[in-house]
């Protein structure tokens, strides 16, 4: 990611940790700018399809299901834009499976996963309009990463226990991150059509019951890949309710409790439309605080890696 290394500069102890782990500063340099150029250009293509996305509105569901080029065109620079995405992030691990596990970092990869489930989910399902959002967000976060100075937190990861625990809970909370987002677009929807006002972004969505649906596969996903990543920690992670974990464990079981009574909801008592809304939002907020959340206050303002 040309020489723009004086602006997005690496603080010195992480520019030291990776000179080590690539063997000279000079190699690391060179890294840094070319993942640097990856990111510019990987947020040129995020906007450049959300503003596709955005014009797209402009046609009706019905329609939009016999204008496949339109569709095609976007789907296409959502993947343009997550390959580029992918290259920005080469910098995060090293030869000798070393990663940068900072805030951003770590921040920049699940936004990767997210839009990566995206763009397949959207191969059969009708839900790329949520990259209105979420393609906009990852060309923030992409900003972000190259603009703030961030110290490198180097975590070296031993065994393929750890690997597993690490992508089962990132695909939960990207699974989890996108059911949100559905939640969010058929609250939207519901009060456009409640109080007639249908048009535009509301009129390219699908039927209401089609975005429930699809809500509640997305919710189940998540749900099963939450148990997984809990039932991973409790079976490979050395004291799991350690001072700097405790809070992640116990957000991240109250969040899976709540989906867990969600689904049993709505599987018992038929639970739909804003019940179903809020339990999804409630849920997926413990998920986040217990993610990034404590993450973030352990490592930007409590100074903790």
């Amino acid at each position: 990611m040309p020489s723009m290394e004086p602006r997005f500069r690496r603080s010195l102890p992480e520019r030291r940790v990776f000179a080590q782990l690539n063997g000279s500063e000079g190699l690391e340099g060179f890294f840094t700018m070319s993942t640097s150029q990856f990111g510019i250009i990987a947020i040129i293509a995020y906007l450049t399809a959300g503003a596709a996305l955005i014009h797209s509105l402009n046609t009706d569901y019905i329609a939009s299901k016999n204008s496949a080029w339109q569709r095609l065109r976007v789907l296409g620079l959502g993947w343009l834009a997550a390959v580029l995405h992918g290259a920005s992030l080469t910098d995060m691990c090293d030869r000798a499976g070393t990663v940068n596990f900072s805030f951003l970092s770590v921040s920049s990869l699940a936004s990767l996963i997210i839009v990566a489930i995206l763009l397949l989910a959207a191969l059969t399902k009708p839900v790329d309009k949520l990259g209105v959002v979420i393609f906009p967000l990852n060309a923030a976060i992409i900003f972000l990463k190259l603009a703030v100075p961030e110290e490198a937190h180097a975590l070296k990861i031993h065994s393929w226990q750890m690997d597993l625990h690490i992508l089962v809970s990132m695909l939960a909370y990207s699974f989890l991150n996108i059911a949100a987002l559905q939640a969010l677009l058929l609250a939207l929807q519901d009060w456009h059509l409640r109080s007639h006002r249908a048009k535009g972004l509301i009129r390219s969505l699908p039927p209401l019951q089609t975005m429930e649906k699809l809500l509640f596969q997305l919710i189940a996903a998540g749900f099963v890949l939450l148990g997984l990543s809990l039932l991973s920690g409790f079976l490979f992670v050395e004291n799991l309710f350690a001072q700097h974990l405790v809070h992640k464990t116990v957000l991240s079981i109250f969040a899976w409790l709540v989906f867990g009574v969600l689904l049993l909801g709505r599987s018992r008592k038929g639970w739909r439309g804003q019940t179903a809304i809020r339990w999804t939002l409630g849920g997926f907020i413990s998920l986040m605080l217990g993610y990034f959340g404590s993450k973030m206050v352990l490592e930007w303002i409590l100074n903790r890696h």
